[in-house]
């Protein structure tokens, strides 16, 4: 088909055309769970429901199997993708996860929620909190998964993803702090550059090229066509009255120097501050690297530092 036929075209990511067909450009592939050769980590996937189809990838380090007495962290991932591609069996996020795991010592639950434009928002939040519900479920070890049952200590809750997934972190902890679920203690949330927005520039936006602003904002519009546009309290929390009541005691927002979402992360932390809310936010930046470097280059030096944060967030 010819470029005259697209409906919308968010190259790299994805291109829609007038008959309804979707092409993703990326973000298709997909590995199955497995048990490293290396670090020892098992994965393996579970139905959490069939209709709406939703599932995850959960992951056990290699310790919990030698100690199963002790309860470790639970940490629950949200792949990011513009809301439009990837999941959590992608190979980046397999092994993003896989190694995450290892190194902090966590129970991790990968989840993959339904995508737009086929499930346009709020489809994946909705996905996500069913996700995070069944996995409360668990709290007394009666749930339907046993390494949950067995490994996971739900007094000790962290959510986190990037970018579309971190922005499904931050809303998750919000709807988490105002509902709550019994036996469950979120303790904290990483937002690894989040995909915030808003009509009102912050930080050096002005700067921005008007083709980026008008992109961030088109690509919400797509993902969720019921919005009221770029202030809607799910794309830009400084319009959500219901900020401070985010659920947990600690926020690591990560951002990256390069990258056209760095001001959000900045502009989040000053706006938590002020909301009355009660917890400990801090924001780390990397030098030199673009939107989602550490997925496309695990092993450099910016990357390997995130990643040393994080596990020490979760520890």
């Amino acid at each position: 088909m010819s470029n005259e036929d697209l409906a919308h075209d968010f190259s790299p990511m994805i291109k829609v055309y007038k008959d309804g067909r979707v092409e993703r450009l990326t973000g298709t592939e997909r590995v199955p769970p497995s048990t490293h050769p290396e670090n020892g980590v098992q994965s393996k996937d579970v139905v959490i429901s069939q209709e709406p189809a939703i599932s995850a990838r959960i992951f056990i380090p290699k310790t919990s199997t030698h100690s199963p007495q002790t309860k470790l962290p639970l940490l629950i991932y949200f792949h990011g993708g513009g809301f439009c591609i990837e999941s959590s069996s992608s190979p980046a996020y397999h092994s993003y996860v896989n190694t995450l795991v290892s190194e902090a010592n966590v129970v991790a639950v990968s989840v993959d929620y339904r995508l737009a434009p086929e499930h346009p928002l709020p489809a994946a939040y909705n996905d996500s909190w069913a996700a995070i519900k069944w996995v409360a479920s668990h709290f007394d070890g009666n749930g339907s998964e046993d390494w949950l049952n067995r490994f996971a200590d739900f007094q000790r809750v962290f959510f986190a993803g990037d970018s579309a997934g971190a922005n499904i972190t931050h809303n998750m902890a919000v709807k988490l702090g105002c509902e709550r679920l019994v036996g469950v203690k979120l303790v904290g949330i990483v937002l690894v550059h989040p995909y915030f927005w808003g009509t009102e520039p912050v930080g050096e936006e002005l700067t921005t090229p008007v083709a980026t602003k008008e992109y961030m904002a088109a690509v919400w519009r797509f993902a969720c066509p019921s919005t009221c546009g770029s202030d809607d309290p799910l794309i830009n929390p400084a319009k959500d009255p219901k900020l401070g009541k985010l659920g947990c005691e600690k926020v690591l927002v990560c951002v990256a120097e390069k990258d056209g979402l760095k001001d959000r992360g900045w502009h989040y932390s000053e706006i938590l501050k002020k909301s009355g809310w009660n917890g400990a936010v801090e924001v780390i930046e990397a030098k030199g690297e673009g939107h989602v470097f550490h997925l496309f280059n695990p092993i450099c030096d910016n990357a390997v530092a995130l990643q040393k944060k994080i596990v020490s967030f979760l520890n």
